[in-house]
């Protein structure tokens, strides 16, 4: 009787505890998959090369030449003959070397009056300059689909990484309510 006894309260017991259903899977049917996008922005780099010229190909360049004594020794002759010309007896000596020295003083200045302007060509290379400007790219990315789907009667909606199709499988659990 004992072992009658004990087995009586041990199905009872088993009926008054709570019992839980093992969750399953089953399907649900799909009722729509919207994709949601996100606006990323990839920013590239729009670059290009152009070839600047400096200059028109001649160059005016200031060149200090050797010294030239010909200015001097024509201003002399010249300025001797002129000397000459003028006064008679040691007067006319007198005045023939003053002409020439005056004549020999112009004449340098004349010919050698500073620096000489020359020109000069020279190749105009181009130079390269490389410029870049950053370009904003926009572009849309889809980060998972909204679905809403249908399962026993209800609607639920949930956030997937792939469209599921017309249906998706769906984890079933029941518990009791408290």
């Amino acid at each position: 009787m004992n072992t009658l006894k004990l087995t009586a309260l041990l199905m009872a017991g088993l009926v008054a505890a709570p019992s839980f259903a093992e969750p399953f899977t089953d399907y649900a049917r799909v009722r729509s998959a919207v994709p949601e996008y996100e606006r990323v922005n990839r920013p590239r780099q729009d670059c290009s090369t152009e070839y600047l010229y400096d200059g028109g190909g001649r160059r005016a360049t200031s060149v200090r030449e050797d010294r030239s004594y010909g200015g001097a020794v024509i201003g002399g002759i010249a300025g001797g003959v002129l000397g000459n010309q003028v006064g008679k007896g040691h007067g006319r000596e007198a005045a023939t070397a003053a002409g020439a020295v005056i004549g020999a003083l112009i004449g340098d200045r004349m010919d050698n009056n500073g620096d000489r302007i020359v020109e000069q060509n020279y190749r105009d290379e181009p130079r390269e300059v490389r410029r870049c400007r950053t370009i904003d790219n926009y572009e849309s990315r889809i980060t998972g689909y909204r679905v809403t789907y249908e399962y026993a009667g209800q609607r639920y909606t949930t956030i997937m990484p792939n469209d599921p199709g017309n249906r998706m499988r769906v984890r079933v659990s029941v518990d009791p309510a408290e």
